[in-house]
């Protein structure tokens, strides 16, 4: 296989931070020249200035892939403490406050111990070369390292094989949910050089449970797998998860299961749910039955969430409002099942894409499946795409922002409103809207 590609640099979105945690970062992003360049070097060696506080974290359960990753670990946590565990989470992106991406032991840090963890690696590091996204990783092992809890779940938060969370030697188990093509600058042009990076987080004798794959995706991982020596579950051979009526049937080596139906919305989560299952039952811990309740009470915030606040007053009470941070071609496959099921009414998206982004992949399975798509840009929005971009893409409107078009929307036949193409829309659709992730 090839080496890790070269990485250009890119600007930092706004870090939504306390002061203070913003300022340290400000000043550690001056030391290296890229915010995102692949390699575990540089964390490697911060970790160990700072005692490998890696080392000294409850089992971790590593989660990889594309799509899915977030919900995944929400249905991990949920059902981590459904069974009554303190759960760590570190997840990226955040989308109001750098906060959101460390949970210990149940609750978000707080702006002080957060700001004092930073200011120590600030401390530790001595002024070497960093990323800002390195820093954040050894924030979080430092922070899991000091707080006692049961089960610690990892994000990935760039492709996996040289991502600065890669650096647990032994994790009780690894998770790679779906893989398809996005921040192909970064990962590669094809889904199987992609999946060769998600497969970066399989370890010697230990279990990697991957969900529904392209036969392309699927194929490398086995590779990686018989390469690395890890065990790799994958779904339709060491497990599988289908609906029956109102619940869920879990089938694996050690018997079968009945789960409720999960709380986040739309067929996608069924794999995302299967995965978590999965891991957690191959991670060598003893899971209570208990555990699989939390299913029906994961959180995970712009997938698929309803909005009731601020911007849900804007219609009246017979419209729908949605959130959805998807924002590549598999993303608007996924939502497009989801307009499917909502067939009975009016759909209206109001799409914002980060520059970067396919805006036309995304919204081609969307477009013949709604009655109108207002293209907006909010002012907070990070390296948002043009309006004009996001119309020739296929957006029939401006906006010009979120409120823009639903006064619009306002003015029609009551249906569903779906807010989607950017989780930095998002993030700023749940500020506009009151519905701060806590």
């Amino acid at each position: 296989m090839s080496p890790p590609l070269d990485h250009a640099p890119t600007q930092l979105p706004s870090l939504k931070a306390a002061d203070g945690a913003g300022i340290i970062l400000d000043r550690l992003q001056t030391l290296y020249p890229k915010l995102i360049d692949l390699s575990l070097d540089r964390v490697q060696r911060l970790l160990t200035a700072l005692g490998n506080p890696e080392r000294r974290v409850p089992p971790v359960i590593h989660v990889a892939g594309t799509n899915g990753k977030g919900s995944t670990c929400a249905f991990l946590r949920a059902m981590g403490e459904a069974a009554g565990w303190r759960v760590h989470v570190t997840t990226s992106p955040h989308l109001v406050r750098l906060n959101e991406r460390f949970r210990l032991a149940g609750q978000l840090v707080s702006d002080a111990h957060l700001e004092s963890t930073l200011a120590e690696i600030e401390r530790v590091n001595a002024g070497a070369p960093i990323t800002v996204f390195e820093v954040l990783a050894a924030a979080g092992y430092l922070l899991f390292s000091r707080t006692p809890a049961d089960l610690a779940v990892v994000e990935v938060g760039l492709g996996g094989r040289y991502d600065a969370t890669n650096v647990v030697a032994q994790p009780a188990a690894a998770a790679i949910t779906s893989i398809s093509l996005d921040h192909q600058e970064f990962l590669g042009h094809t889904v199987g050089r992609i999946a060769w990076e998600k497969a970066g987080i399989m370890k010697p004798g230990r279990p990697v449970i991957t969900g529904a794959q392209s036969p392309e995706a699927l194929t490398v991982l086995r590779q990686c797998a018989a390469e690395t020596g890890a065990i790799l579950q994958a779904r339709g051979e060491a497990w599988d998860i289908t609906r029956d009526g109102a619940t869920l049937r879990f089938t694996d080596a050690h018997g079968s299961i009945t789960l409720p139906s999960p709380s986040l919305p739309g067929a996608h989560q069924l794999d995302n749910v299967g995965i978590a299952v999965a891991a957690l039952r191959a991670a060598g811990l003893i899971v209570p039955a208990s555990a699989y309740d939390g299913v029906a009470r994961a959180v995970w915030p712009a997938r698929l969430q309803r909005l009731h606040g601020t911007l849900a007053a804007r219609l009246s009470n017979d419209f729908e409002l949605w959130l959805d941070g998807g924002h590549n071609e598999d993303a608007g496959r996924v939502l497009a099942a989801q307009l499917d099921s909502w067939s009975d009414r009016p759909i209206y998206l109001v799409v914002g894409m980060k520059q970067t982004k396919d805006a036309a992949g995304f919204l081609a399975p969307l477009v013949p499946r709604a009655t109108a798509i207002w293209a907006v840009a909010e002012p907070g929005q990070h390296l948002a795409a043009p309006i004009e971009n996001v119309l020739a893409a296929g957006a029939t409107r401006a906006g010009p922002d979120i409120a823009g078009a639903l006064a619009q929307v306002a003015a029609l036949a009551p249906g569903r409103v779906l807010i989607c193409g950017s989780l930095y829309l998002a993030g700023e659709a749940l500020k506009a809207d009151g519905a701060l992730p806590v």
